[in-house]
């Protein structure tokens, strides 16, 4: 076992005996510096915290520095807490708003089928600036003994272990975008269920959240759905059903994409165009 900054451990104690006789760190280390001298490497200068987020407390002078890290860092790069996400601040023109450049939350809604994790995917990797992707259905997967499958029948586990995921995936995009790091989410939010749905997104994020619904007709929905395997396929009842509960957003003031004749990029370019606006006038939910 090592110290954190890689010294040898002194030999154990032995009774009868004071400190491990004739044991120095320096006499282990040829041509280590003298006693008072800087023993460790150069500090790296840690990144700029987030605007809103307060930086490193800086140390006093004459007050020697800790070889271990602050317990919140990773390493020796301070991290910023992630807090409730604020509304993006939209330019003054905005036919100058590129949601390629800005650091954005969004959610993407949509049925099972409608390409919600595909479109989420290409999206974040074709952008300018960092980007997370943070999938709804890949949390909820993390529960491996006890997983509650919802194609089982729906019920009070099915019903905690969605919200639990809802909730982790929150916490997780708050902290990337404390750092930086725009996070594109997916999930199936109904609009008869704005509680546990769409409003327990604000509450986890934070209102700077854009929400846009993707909405392909319902032969596309099905065709698409019978294309997956696992417990992501669904019956066609049910992708009838839910694509039918998803119509509710048509007068909700949400935008909403109806990619039916629009492939992966195309669909991923009227995002960005439908961010843009929203952007520029954020919508009101």
């Amino acid at each position: 076992m090592q110290h954190a900054v890689g010294s040898p451990l002194p030999p154990p104690h032995r009774p009868g005996h004071g400190p491990a006789d004739g044991w120095s760190p320096a006499a282990q280390h040829p041509g280590a510096h003298p006693p008072g001298a800087h023993q460790g490497p150069a500090p790296v200068p840690g990144p700029s915290p987030a605007p809103g987020y307060p930086g490193p407390t800086p140390q006093s002078p004459g007050v020697p520095q800790s070889p271990y890290p602050p317990p919140d860092t990773t390493g020796h790069v301070p991290l910023p807490p992630g807090g409730p996400v604020a509304m993006p601040s939209a330019p003054r023109a905005p036919a100058a708003a590129d949601p390629a450049a800005t650091t954005l939350a969004v959610l993407l809604i949509g049925p099972a089928g409608a390409g919600k994790t595909s479109v989420a995917k290409y999206w974040a990797d074709h952008r300018r600036v960092p980007t997370a992707h943070i999938s709804l259905d890949d949390v909820r997967e993390w529960v491996r003994s006890g997983f509650a499958d919802p194609q089982t029948g729906w019920n009070d586990h099915s019903e905690a272990q969605y919200r639990l995921a809802r909730r982790t995936c929150g916490f997780a995009a708050r902290n990337f975008l404390a750092n930086g790091i725009s996070c594109i989410l997916d999930d199936a939010v109904f609009p008869d269920r704005p509680v546990v749905g769409l409003g327990g997104w604000k509450r986890h994020v934070g209102p700077g959240l854009l929400p846009v619904v993707l909405l392909p007709g319902l032969d596309v929905v099905l065709e698409r759905n019978a294309e997956r395997s696992g417990n992501r396929r669904l019956g066609d009842e049910e992708v009838a059903r839910i694509h039918g509960r998803m119509a509710g957003w048509y007068g909700s003031g949400l935008p909403i994409i109806d990619n039916s004749q629009l492939g992966i990029p195309e669909t991923a370019e009227v995002l960005d165009d439908v961010l843009a606006r929203s952007i520029a006038s954020p919508p009101s939910w």
